[in-house]
């Protein structure tokens, strides 16, 4: 990670699980016990698709994707198949798609009231991640490179600031301690692809489908690619996952 990046994680790593409004000194306890946090006594479903998840493979070493993945192992087939299989009654799958929305804080607040009040230990929060917000899945080496910081998936979204990004981050990150899974749609890396080569922030001069697999190889850690969000939720509904717009 460059310095700017940990500098940037650093200082923000004590709002990463705090309200959007601004409430900071709440929003550090959350995120100090987001560090630490473990999978609730009882969870023995969402242990056991943790385990499946870690060891699914991810294949992160993409040299060119098309723009329409029509073979399986073009994404986390095993991953996503995993997810869609998970046997707990309570799952719950979020369509967000607006990085600067409250989406993370949603998902947290859904978890907390899921497994503290109604004491459903295995409740599963899965984040259908696109739009803009799937900036927030990306690495600090594509952060960095691509200036991400400047742009937006959405061309009507405002400049997102690298402030936003790392709170983002830091959110996911504990949220995947507590068992959520993090979605990522390669439509939205494909036209992500397409804008930086319009923008002409393209230094390697790549094709869309050397790029696209560039930025798929930045995944964060624990993310699951998919071949597209929106073609892909109606699975997860078939699957008896409540939908959140």
């Amino acid at each position: 990670m460059s310095g700017s990046g940990m500098r940037r994680r650093e200082a923000l790593l004590a709002l990463s699980l705090g309200f959007a409004v601004g409430l900071a000194g709440f929003g550090a306890a959350r995120a100090e016990a987001g560090k630490t946090a473990k999978l609730p006594p009882g969870s023995d479903n969402l242990a056991n698709l943790a385990t499946r998840l870690e060891k699914a493979p991810r294949r992160r070493d993409f040299q060119t994707v098309p723009m329409i993945l029509d073979r399986k192992d073009l994404w986390d087939y095993e991953a996503l198949e995993a997810t869609l299989a998970y046997r707990g009654n309570q799952k719950q799958i979020w369509n967000n798609a607006d990085l600067g929305g409250p989406w993370l804080d949603l998902m947290r607040d859904a978890l907390d009231v899921q497994v503290l009040s109604w004491r459903h230990p295995n409740f599963l929060a899965v984040s259908a991640t696109h739009g803009s917000a799937h900036l927030a899945l990306l690495d600090q080496a594509v952060w960095d490179k691509y200036k991400l910081a400047k742009i937006a998936a959405n061309p009507k979204d405002p400049p997102a600031s690298p402030a936003l990004f790392a709170e983002r981050k830091a959110a996911i990150q504990a949220l995947q301690k507590r068992g959520a899974v993090f979605l990522a749609c390669h439509d939205t890396i494909w036209e992500l692809a397409g804008r930086l080569i319009a923008d002409g922030v393209n230094p390697d001069k790549l094709s869309p489908e050397a790029l696209s697999a560039e930025l798929t190889n930045h995944l964060l850690p624990g993310v699951v690619l998919t071949p597209g969000i929106v073609g892909t939720l109606p699975e997860f509904q078939l699957a008896g996952f409540y939908y959140v717009q």
